[in-house]
């Protein structure tokens, strides 16, 4: 009998003979099969000054300049500068297009002017597939001088700029961030449904479908579901879509955006929730200035401040912008967009923070399970946090008792039967808990000082975009 096996560092494929009377080998998948290439960040780790390197990725440029051309490899990590010399590359630089994907092999030698600070001497190219097309947009430009719109409607080249890529690769940091810490903290990372009988907010702006006969909607939020796993994990928290049918066209609003959501238990009031939040922003800022630095770099991202942020109540936050940028109060029971960006001003001009946390917000204004201020009805326990004043989070504490949330849905004629399988949850116990949902677009425009929240969505659906 015939044992082979290849094994790497992390696994790899063993192929032993079974006995087949055929004489026919089978083979086993055991993990991670040991690749010849390496990767950027591979050699700028190790010792590879003068030997020979084999290296994949898409030809983002070419600069002939007649013996010699540079050829810019665009990979995950960045960019890789190769250096094309005639009579020593074994290739014709004229069959060598941009946006090829190739394999070249040639000796790593150091360049401080290069990117990545290395370039590689080619000995060979193989195209490994080439376009069929010109591209409809100069990618390897910096910066694309172009609207956007016409980034979008050709989203998946555009987002082959560097610059462009650079924006998602910090929206990563910041998920990671999330994820990470909230793990650290001992929450429990569940998967709910977005398929659902009921949104939770209620109201007209849901997406409606008919589900094998039956009326559905695709959920507003998780709220229902990461309420009722509070009672099984204590802490939760979820990345996922949210789905909103509001036709609003404005450069804040997207009709499918990713909420990041968390739910915890055993909390003193709505406050250990802002606690919990500031804690993610702190360890997530620290996270991208170590980590994304190459990214924040390149986009000019100062890094806000989060060692302390503010908090003001709803009805003194209207009061302070009212007296001192002399504006009428007009809507006593909500923030009109102006005044949310008028009391981010305010703090960043009294406190110097982009960040302010406004919370007691007007009963009529929030949804039947937010819980009521004990000391004044009218008011609840639950904020917005607003960034560079802009709403990016909104949360607070939730009713946990059963008779109290009946009594809060009779009085706003709500039918129990219609949510029969969330209440559910309270008639059989539930212990005080409270959550937060943050838009992750809006939070990365904020970041990125972007004007528009299309330019912080992958592949942004709004009234008008549903390709590509």
């Amino acid at each position: 009998m015939c044992v082979s096996e290849t094994m790497g560092p992390y696994g790899g494929l063993e192929v032993r003979n079974t006995g087949f009377r055929k004489g026919d080998a089978m083979e086993f998948l055991t993990g991670v099969k040991p690749k010849e290439t390496v990767e950027i960040q591979e050699i700028l780790a190790g010792d590879y000054e003068g030997k020979d390197v084999k290296v994949r990725g898409a030809v983002h440029n070419i600069r002939d300049m007649g013996e010699v051309a540079f050829v810019i490899l665009r990979k995950a990590q960045g960019l890789a500068q190769c250096v094309w010399e005639e009579g020593k590359t074994e290739f014709d630089l004229r069959e060598l297009k941009e946006e090829s994907a190739v394999e070249i092999t040639g000796v790593v030698v150091s360049e401080e002017r290069a990117p990545n600070g290395f370039e590689i001497r080619l000995r060979t190219v193989k195209v490994l597939s080439e376009p069929d097309q010109v591209l409809p947009m100069a990618v390897s430009k910096y910066k694309l001088h172009t609207s956007l719109e016409a980034r979008l409607a050709v989203r998946p080249i555009s987002l082959r700029n560097v610059r462009e890529r650079a924006k998602f690769k910090i929206q990563e940091g910041i998920v990671r961030g999330f994820r990470d810490f909230l793990h650290s903290q001992g929450f429990t990372e569940i998967h709910t449904p977005k398929i659902v009988a009921r949104g939770a907010e209620g109201g007209s702006n849901v997406f409606r479908l008919d589900y094998f006969n039956k009326k559905a909607e695709l959920g507003q939020s998780p709220q229902f579901y990461k309420q009722t796993m509070v009672g099984v994990y204590d802490r939760v928290f979820e990345v996922a879509p949210v789905f909103r049918a509001e036709k609003h066209n404005t450069t804040r609003h997207l009709n499918e955006y990713i909420g990041l959501d968390f739910e915890m238990g055993y909390i003193d009031g709505f406050q250990d929730v802002m606690a919990m939040e500031t804690g993610f922003l702190r360890y997530t800022m620290e996270l991208l200035s170590r980590e994304y630095k190459k990214e924040l770099d390149m986009l000019e991202v100062a890094l806000p401040d989060v060692s302390r942020i503010p908090s003001v109540r709803f009805d003194r936050a209207k009061e302070l912008v009212s007296e001192k940028y002399s504006r009428k109060i007009k809507n006593p029971y909500d923030l009109e967009p102006e005044e949310e960006l008028l009391i981010g001003r305010y703090f960043k001009e009294e406190y110097d923070s982009d960040f302010v946390f406004v919370t007691h917000y007007p009963s009529k204004k929030r949804p039947f399970y937010a819980m009521d201020d004990p000391e004044d009805s009218k008011f609840t326990l639950s904020f917005d946090l607003l960034f560079k004043g802009l709403e990016v989070t909104t949360g607070g504490q939730r009713i946990h008792d059963y008779r109290e949330i009946l009594a809060k849905m009779e009085k706003r004629r709500m039918d129990p039967e219609d949510i029969g399988s969330y209440l559910m949850i309270f008639k059989y116990g539930m212990p005080p808990h409270g959550g937060l949902g943050i838009g992750l677009e809006r939070l990365t425009m904020r970041l990125l000082d972007e004007q528009n929240v299309r330019e912080t969505s992958l592949f942004p659906r709004d009234v008008n975009r549903l390709e590509p």
